[in-house]
């Protein structure tokens, strides 16, 4: 999953946050929180514009991704919503022909002023559980080359570098491509 850092100014609250499943109304949080991703990987041009993709997405009777929510209380004199959203985990079900059912982890990321609580820590324990409950033979997911510190975080707690071990690369075919490869006779 992408990491990466953003400027943030919320004071950290130890101990009072809540991990839960995200619901439609997050839907502009989510967002919120991978534009900040994009900019720290400067690919903001690829981000989604609206929230109707990841409602269409996620929620419903054809939903393709599932997403658990970092929050945190607001402080005392502000309004709206009783929480502040600090994170977010973005994964699916995908099926590895070598292995058989995957937990492929999309996006986890928690605000940098809240890192080094414990908070993703316990959200890959319920990602972790997530995924055992759903019968899978592991988890994956992809991590830039130069964010060692998530590259330390991962290896820390026994995962492997299947680029470094196996020698995989990971391939892309954009939209434009698809329709150049379905256009051929």
């Amino acid at each position: 999953p992408r990491q990466g850092k953003e400027k943030s100014q919320p004071s950290p609250i130890m101990g009072k946050y809540q991990i839960r499943r995200a619901k439609p109304e997050d839907c502009k949080e989510i967002l919120r929180l991978i534009k900040v991703i994009c900019k720290v990987f400067y690919k903001e041009d690829y981000v989604l514009k609206h929230t109707k993709d990841l409602l269409e997405g996620g929620f419903g009777d054809d939903a393709v991704y599932h997403c658990l929510i970092m929050e945190i209380p607001k402080e005392e004199g502000t309004t709206s919503h009783s929480h502040t959203v600090i994170g977010f985990a973005m994964y699916y079900f995908t099926f590895d022909s070598w292995m058989g059912k995957i937990l492929y982890l999309e996006d986890f990321y928690v605000m940098e002023t809240y890192r080094g609580m414990g908070i993703g820590s316990e959200t890959l324990k319920m990602l972790s559980k997530i995924g055992i409950e759903a019968h899978c033979k592991g988890m994956h997911f992809l991590v830039v080359k130069w964010n060692k510190p998530a590259i330390k975080y991962y290896e820390r707690r026994g995962a492997s570098n299947l680029s470094k071990e196996e020698g995989w690369f990971l391939f892309e075919f954009s939209k434009e491509n698809l329709l150049k490869i379905e256009a051929e006779g």
